[in-house]
């Protein structure tokens, strides 16, 4: 498999933003427009409705719009699968699910079998986000009881992979976790993208390396990573070290 750089799109009150750990807005970005325009050279985007995954509301307009003229992996509130499949008709390529892929003991087994029936698991990618090593839902704010590799394999047959979230570091600038994205990828062959803390372009090759995506938000609206040199290096379709 070719990893892939995914720059992302987090909306919020009609506003391109960066939160730092899913809570406190650290910036606002270009209009979403000119983000897209930003991030031509990519071949996919990530768009999180942070509004519908902290159930006051939704940006549904802007996705559709985002996705008439990307090819975006659309996620925030995607708690039923009437909302995945609203995302679908909107014209997301994938949905990310999050919160109700799970229950208090594991995978919500019922309800992601009914997911995976209606829109198709090639269109489902599961997110895995993690704090303080347990997977964290409810726009993070709740810890389950569980870690992410306890839990990839058995979700496998539901998905076509999965979004690892390193919550820990979201958004601080201060890198991520490289050994945790080494326990995933031994632990699945699915398509991995990892998110969480990717700040330097270090970073962003180890994972590429490990045939790893990067989803990355605030190191490039901060200007520290440079999306010249990352369309650069998406462009040598750099899968592996």
């Amino acid at each position: 498999m070719i990893a892939r750089i995914v720059p992302c799109i987090d909306l919020m009150d009609g506003k391109v933003v960066q939160l730092v750990q899913g809570r406190e807005k650290a910036l606002e970005g270009d209009s979403p427009d000119e983000m897209l325009r930003r991030f031509a050279a990519f071949p996919q985007i990530q768009v999180i409705d942070l509004d519908a995954a902290m159930g006051r509301g939704a940006n549904d307009e802007l996705v559709e719009m985002l996705a008439s003229k990307a090819i975006i992996r659309a996620g925030g509130g995607v708690r039923t699968v009437g909302r995945a499949e609203t995302l679908l008709r909107q014209g997301a390529f994938r949905v990310i699910v999050g919160t109700s892929a799970f229950q208090a003991d594991g995978p919500n087994h019922s309800f992601l079998s009914e997911l995976a029936a209606t829109v198709g698991k090639d269109r489902i990618v599961l997110a895995l986000d993690t704090k303080g090593g347990r997977i964290v839902i409810k726009g993070w704010q709740e810890a389950t009881g569980f870690t992410a590799e306890e839990v990839i394999h058995q979700l496998e047959p539901y998905c076509s992979g999965f979004l690892c979230t390193y919550v820990d570091k979201e958004g601080m600038m201060q890198g991520t976790d490289l050994d945790w994205f080494r326990r995933l990828r031994a632990a699945t062959g699915m398509e991995i993208t990892a998110a969480g803390g990717i700040t330097t372009m270090e970073d962003i090759q180890a994972l590429l390396g490990m045939e790893i995506n990067c989803a990355v938000g605030m190191a490039i609206y901060t200007g520290r990573l440079d999306l010249a040199e990352l369309a650069a290096l998406q462009s040598g379709g750099r899968g592996k070290e």
